[in-house]
C-alpha cells in the first residue's frame, strides 16, 4: 500500500499573513493535504495582526485547531504541537515552523519509507538560513517569492547564532519530540545527508522580535527552558550591531540558494554538521 503524504504540524506565531500564505503554498506542492495549526499571540501583537492572520488562513481554506495568547514561554511550541499531533493522530507527522520550507527532491513519501526500511521512527533535516542579497533583513514581494527576496544560503543558525540547526522533520506519532523540534530523544535519524530545511527567519521586523525576547527572557517576563535562547539571542544582536543591522554575508560564507535545487556542497558539508555539532560551551562570543 502506498504511503500517503503525513498531515503537517506547525505552532504559528505573529508572522505576516504574505509568509503564511507562501507556506500553506509549498507545502501543498509536496502534496501536504491536512493542516493541523495553532495560533500563540503574546499580548504586544494588535487585535488587526492577529485578524489578518485568521483572514489569511480563510482564505487558504484552513482552519487553526488551536489559537492561544499570553506570554511566549520557550514550552508554549510543544506544548501546542504535541496538542496538535494528538489530534493528528497515529502515523508520521511533518513538523515545520512557519519559516521552514523544506524540499524533498524524492518526495515525502519515499523519506517515509526508507525511515521505515531503516527501522527508525524519525527523518532529520538541517536548517539552510536563507538570506537578502545584502543582508538586510527585508520584507518580501509576493508576487516575486521568497526565492528572489532570499536568494543566499548558509549555516547562519549555525555559525552566527551558534544554535542547534538539526531538526526533526518527520515523526511517526509514536515518537516523542523535544522542544524546538530539535531532537527526538532516545531515537536517531540515519538518512544521510539531512533534508533541506530552507530557514526564511531573516526578514523584516526579526531584530525587533529578537531584542523583545531576549528582554523577556532576561527579566523572566517570558520562562525560558535554559539560558541558550538568552545568550542566543545576545548573539543576534551582538552580530547585527558588528554589520549595520545586516546579516554579515561575506564573514559567513553565503552563497547562491533555491527552493528548487539541493546545493551541490549540501551533503557533505551538511552532515558534517550533523555529525559534530554540540551546544556552545561558554558565553556570549
Amino acid at each position: 500500500m502506498p504511503l500517503s503524504t503525513p498531515p503537517l504540524i506547525s505552532v504559528i506565531g505573529p508572522v505576516e499573513p504574505e509568509l503564511l500564505t507562501a507556506f500553506a503554498a509549498h507545502y501543498r506542492t509536496l502534496g501536504v493535504t491536512r493542516f493541523h495549526l495553532a495560533f500563540h499571540f503574546p499580548d504586544h501583537v494588535s487585535d488587526d495582526r492577529r485578524q489578518a492572520l485568521h483572514t489569511a488562513c480563510r482564505c487558504l481554506g484552513i482552519t487553526p485547531e488551536v489559537v492561544s495568547t499570553g506570554p511566549w514561554h520557550e514550552n508554549i511550541n510543544g506544548t501546542l504541537r504535541d496538542e496538535l499531533r494528538s489530534r493528528a493522530g497515529d502515523g508520521w507527522h511533518l513538523l515545520a515552523d512557519s519559516d521552514e520550507l523544506q524540499t524533498y527532491p524524492a518526495g515525502i513519501a519515499a523519506a517515509i519509507a526508507r525511515a521505515e526500511s531503516d527501522r527508525v521512527g524519525t527523518v532529520r533535516g538541517l536548517m539552510l538560513d536563507r538570506v537578502t542579497a545584502d543582508g538586510s533583513l527585508a520584507g518580501f514581494d509576493t508576487a516575486d517569492g521568497l526565492d528572489a527576496a532570499y536568494p543566499l544560503g548558509g549555516f547562519v543558525t549555525h555559525h552566527m547564532v551558534r544554535g542547534d540547526p538539526r531538526k526533526i522533520v518527520l515523526a511517526h506519532s509514536s515518537v516523542q519530540v523535544a522542544s524546538g523540534n530539535h531532537r527526538a530523544p532516545g531515537h536517531r535519524p540515519v538518512n544521510r545527508p539531512p533534508i533541506v530545511v530552507h530557514h526564511f527567519k531573516w526578514r523584516h521586523g526579526v531584530a525587533a522580535d529578537i531584542r523583545r525576547r531576549a528582554e523577556h527572557y532576561a527579566t523572566g517576563t517570558w520562562e525560558s527552558l535554559g539560558p541558550a535562547c538568552h545568550s542566543e539571542a545576545r548573539r543576534v544582536l551582538a552580530h547585527l550591531e558588528r554589520n549595520g543591522g545586516r546579516i554579515g554575508v561575506r564573514v559567513l560564507g553565503l552563497r547562491p540558494a533555491t527552493l528548487a535545487a539541493v546545493p551541490d556542497w549540501w551533503a557533505g558539508e551538511a552532515q558534517h554538521i550533523v555529525d559534530t555539532w554540540r551546544p556552545p560551551a561558554g558565553p556570549l562570543g
